[in-house]
């Protein structure tokens, strides 16, 4: 892909570095785990030089080629997800165009990182299946005509808020104005008590701290629930739901895996048909 100069070698402090990046040096963590375990006793830097555009399983635009697709005088939202796209996700990026702090005539762009994430996660040639099903099945709806998709060669490093940051930044390159944040954003759990790193909400505090200096504008990503039966069900905000006195539906993500694998029927309610299926062939 490229070839590195090499000007520098040194050893790093890699408990330092996972500090500064992770926020903490403990093992539980799995990026701390990776610079532990993964990376090298030392470290090289110096210039590089592209040769060529990688081939993947699936295609991955460049910066410049999104840009080109996306319109230059109207706001583009951008939504980061590492899982296949449900009803919630799409009911979520397709709301946000209506956001206070997002101009008439947004379009939001739906960029998947389709690298390697968490050991337990979907991989990301079959996440990829399941976008290009869902982009088939919505392309001709009102949302789906103010939805741009593209994937992004990336590999999540669950390092929270700085990694929101660094989400923020990559987008811009891509063309982005804004920029949805969501609850725990990167976030991941300690392999020992299962407790969060993070704070539910500080990704999206950190953002709104630096989105002067970064160029992109945060949009907080709404806390939506499903109400309704399984025949006729809506999307609301948990805060419209609960003065409605209605209750909403539930189904973890573990949950939805464990039935996927014993070949159970999956509710509408909470996953399109067509990414079901594609799962179900699929992974296993």
């Amino acid at each position: 892909m490229a070839v590195m100069t090499v000007e520098s070698k040194w050893s790093p402090d890699k408990a330092l570095e996972c500090v500064k990046c992770y926020g903490t040096a403990t093992l539980e963590h799995p990026g701390v785990r990776m610079v532990a375990m993964e990376r090298g006793r030392f470290y090289i830097g110096g210039p590089l030089q592209g040769l060529e555009t990688p081939t993947r399983d699936f295609p991955c635009a460049t910066p410049a080629e999104v840009r080109e697709m996306l319109p230059d005088d109207k706001d583009v939202v951008a939504f980061q997800c590492r899982n296949p796209v449900h009803r919630a996700h799409y009911e979520l990026f397709t709301r946000a165009l209506d956001a206070p702090n997002v101009g008439d005539d947004a379009v939001v762009l739906v960029h998947p990182t389709c690298g390697p994430t968490q050991e337990d996660d979907i991989p990301g040639n079959v996440r990829h299946k399941t976008y290009e099903v869902l982009i088939e099945e919505t392309k001709d709806t009102d949302s789906g005509k103010r939805t741009k998709w593209a994937y992004l060669p990336y590999s999540m490093h669950m390092a929270g808020p700085r990694e929101a940051i660094q989400h923020m930044m990559i987008r811009k390159n891509f063309g982005c104005t804004h920029f949805i944040i969501g609850r725990d954003m990167a976030g991941s759990k300690s392999s020992v008590d299962g407790e969060d790193f993070y704070g539910a909400f500080e990704a999206q505090d950190f953002a709104k701290a630096n989105a002067d200096e970064l160029g992109v504008v945060p949009v907080p990503s709404l806390n939506l629930v499903c109400v309704g039966d399984e025949t006729k069900f809506e999307y609301k905000t948990a805060e419209d739901a609960k003065a409605a006195g209605e209750s909403p539906k539930k189904l973890s993500g573990t949950k939805f895996r464990q039935m996927l694998r014993a070949g159970d029927e999956i509710p509408e309610w909470f996953a399109f048909k067509s990414v079901v299926e594609v799962l179900r062939a699929e992974w296993k």
